[in-house]
């Protein structure tokens, strides 16, 4: 990928940052309630009329909208996020904390997800139309199907309470801790890339090179470890990017009902305590990290396919 793409890529991302941060303080500046309020009765105090005045013109609230914005994102610029109302501590420490879970839960499932997905899709792929095809679809079709949060609570329910032999609760300082969240995540996420892998080898298995191949006489499974799943495996490399950034933006469900503690449920808790900092410092952490699995995937996407590096 030359410089001036790259470049060019960087100061697209820029603009989005700066449009999705003034939308989110827009957003939480239109919420209902008031933050000192809010930060008051977060630490169990209730508040006299001269507490709140002076918080508020502590915390700039008393400023118009544009001049809070400005300061706001001048702060931002400088790695300040500001301090979180319920937990009095600073934003971007509270953020650094959770990450690293959170990172290590989606790396994990996504492991699980292609150990499952990528031998079931060829599987299905080269049984085309067979029983085999059937069966793996008809399991895609329910893994698909499957609301996030019911297959956490069946999953707590055999594993915990009836068999107990996993934890309930995931605190994410081991393997084992972490087995219900991961294959939680997994299971919809492979029956949505096993369809992917079967589409894609089958788009290959129909290409003329492959046609010729066999007709040279070649041996079925060299022409499919060779040539068809490398072509097959590229579209795929993107879809990988964005469902890791999906996943640490997305996990909130599940790291709530397994009371694990990552970005997710940070995120929830501070919706529920209205800490707007948080909110606004989640939204662009995870807006950035976004971003930047999106620009390395596409940079990766030149070196592992010849063909756009030329154009093609």
């Amino acid at each position: 990928m030359r410089v001036a793409s790259i470049a060019n890529r960087i100061m697209q991302m820029l603009a989005v940052l700066l449009g999705i941060s003034f939308v989110t303080f827009f957003l939480t500046y239109l919420a209902p309630g008031d933050p000192a309020t809010a930060m008051y009765e977060a630490a169990g105090i209730v508040p006299t009329e001269e507490q709140l005045e002076t918080a508020r013109n502590a915390m700039g609230l008393n400023k118009p909208f544009v001049v809070q914005y400005v300061s706001w994102i001048g702060n931002c610029i400088q790695g300040d996020f500001g301090e979180s109302f319920s937990r009095h501590q600073p934003v971007n420490i509270l953020l650094k904390e959770r990450i690293a879970p959170t990172i290590k839960l989606s790396v994990f499932s996504m492991m699980v997800m292609l150990v499952v997905s990528v031998p079931l899709g060829i599987l299905s792929a080269i049984h085309q139309d067979k029983l085999v095809d059937y069966t793996i679809r008809g399991l895609n079709f329910m893994g698909i199907s499957m609301p996030g949060f019911w297959v956490a609570l069946m999953l707590q329910y055999f594993f915990s309470v009836k068999l107990k032999i996993l934890p309930v609760v995931s605190s994410g300082d081991n393997f084992e801790k972490m087995i219900l969240p991961v294959i939680t995540l997994a299971i919809a996420m492979s029956a949505k890339y096993t369809r992917q892998v079967r589409t894609a080898v089958l788009e290959e298995l129909n290409q003329e090179y492959v046609i010729g191949a066999k007709a040279r006489g070649l041996d079925s499974w060299m022409i499919l470890w060779k040539h068809v799943l490398p072509n097959a495996m590229l579209p795929l490399v993107t879809l990988l990017g964005l469902s890791l950034g999906s996943l640490l933006g997305g996990t909130a469900i599940v790291e709530v009902i397994f009371s694990y503690p990552g970005l997710g449920h940070l995120a929830v808790k501070a919706v529920s305590e209205r800490d707007y900092p948080l909110i606004q410092g989640f939204v662009l952490w995870i807006a950035l990290i976004y971003m930047l699995i999106n620009l390395f995937v596409d940079i990766s996407y030149r070196f592992l396919n010849p063909r756009s590096r030329k154009g093609a």
